[in-house]
């Protein structure tokens, strides 16, 4: 018992001075270039988004940054989504609907509609938003920005998480506590494993020479991860990559209550872990019963540091993800299970392969 807490011990240190490394080096995209003006391509894959798609669209219209080009995928919606988009495309030349010819064999929904919307692009820079996201001020030129200053093929953007309710109150965060606790993000750019990498859909910008030159959506079209697959395959080829948290620019409700976003974690959560169920249930097991050991092997001093560790890595989180420091604290318990339930239900869709998405089953 004794040795398994020390683990735990030396586990929880390392995820707070990672957590401590990812706020201490967060980095900044708020930098304008004056000088750039080449033409933009944002390219935004939609499938049933009435609820958001009009939304998107006012906020790329309200950018200051003008020399884009707007297309968006109607990706055999069955709701109002493609009226939407048709109405703004009479009122704003720079907005096109691009509608489905239907999901070719071997292709992931999402991913054929990247594809396809690249197929579309002039742009110098494609920009790749889910259409749930919303943006504001300066944050194309500024992410153009930090691209060109550290000549990135990739640059990815996690948005701050709008949670309404309780269910995404206690599933959400765990994507930033996984991801800021294992992870820094800095390495993403600094380092040339392939292994420290991480990118995020929502928000994909690519040099659009890199980005036609591997046409990586194509190549990762039967991924359900092909936005760290992609970022994982760049840094093989030697493309500079980078992934970033956000600020206010950027944010999204990324699920609508707890069901939703457990079907949606789990489609992804085992990735965080290198593909590995056993990897990501150790985590899940340290992370959530490790005190125990501690408490019954260490005097109640070293069990106190431990839990004012656990608690700092939180805050150091909760901080970086621009998150309620007190109700992640809070909420912790229920988070940890939450995530449990995650893993376990990644496992069961595995193995019966009954992954689904908005109306497709995924294989």
């Amino acid at each position: 018992m004794i040795y398994l807490a020390y683990f735990v011990l030396a586990f929880s240190v390392i995820q707070l001075l990672v957590a401590f490394v990812n706020l201490l080096f967060r980095q900044n995209y708020s930098s304008i270039n004056a000088n750039y003006r080449g033409l933009v391509s944002v390219l935004i894959p939609a499938r049933n988004e009435e609820k958001n798609i009009a939304n998107i669209l006012n906020d790329l219209q309200n950018q200051n940054y003008h020399n884009i080009e707007v297309f968006v995928f109607n990706d055999q919606s069955t709701d109002k989504t493609e009226e939407i988009i048709t109405e703004f495309s009479k009122r704003d030349s720079k907005i096109k609907l691009v509608n489905s010819n239907g999901l070719p064999e071997g292709w992931l929904g999402k991913n054929y509609a990247c594809y396809s919307l690249s197929k579309h692009a002039k742009g110098s820079f494609l920009l790749f938003l889910d259409a749930d996201v919303r943006i504001s001020n300066d944050i194309i030129i500024n992410t153009i920005s930090h691209s060109i200053k550290h000549n990135l093929g990739l640059l990815s953007i996690f948005p701050k998480q709008i949670m309404m309710t309780l269910g995404e109150r206690i599933a959400v965060p765990n994507m930033n506590f996984i991801l800021l606790s294992l992870l820094p993000l800095i390495l993403v750019r600094k380092s040339t494993y392939s292994s420290l990498s991480a990118a995020n859909g929502q928000f994909m910008l690519f040099n659009s020479t890199n980005y036609f030159d591997t046409n990586p959506h194509e190549l990762m079209k039967a991924d359900k991860v092909e936005d760290i697959e992609i970022a994982r395959y760049f840094k093989n080829k030697n493309i500079p990559v980078a992934c970033l948290t956000g600020n206010d620019t950027i944010k999204c409700r990324m699920y609508e209550g707890f069901s939703e976003a457990v079907n949606g974690f789990s489609k992804n959560v085992i990735n965080f872990f290198g593909k590995s169920f056993i990897v990501a249930t150790l985590f899940w097991l340290v992370t959530t019963f490790g005190f125990i050991s501690t408490l019954v092997s260490f005097d109640h001093y070293v069990f106190i540091l431990y839990l004012l560790t656990i608690i700092s890595t939180r805050v150091f989180i909760s901080i970086v993800s621009r998150q309620n420091i007190l109700l992640n604290l809070m909420l912790a318990i229920p988070q940890q299970i939450t995530m449990g339930i995650f893993i376990y239900k990644a496992f069961i869709n595995t193995t019966k392969k009954q992954y689904q998405w908005k109306g497709r089953n995924i294989s």
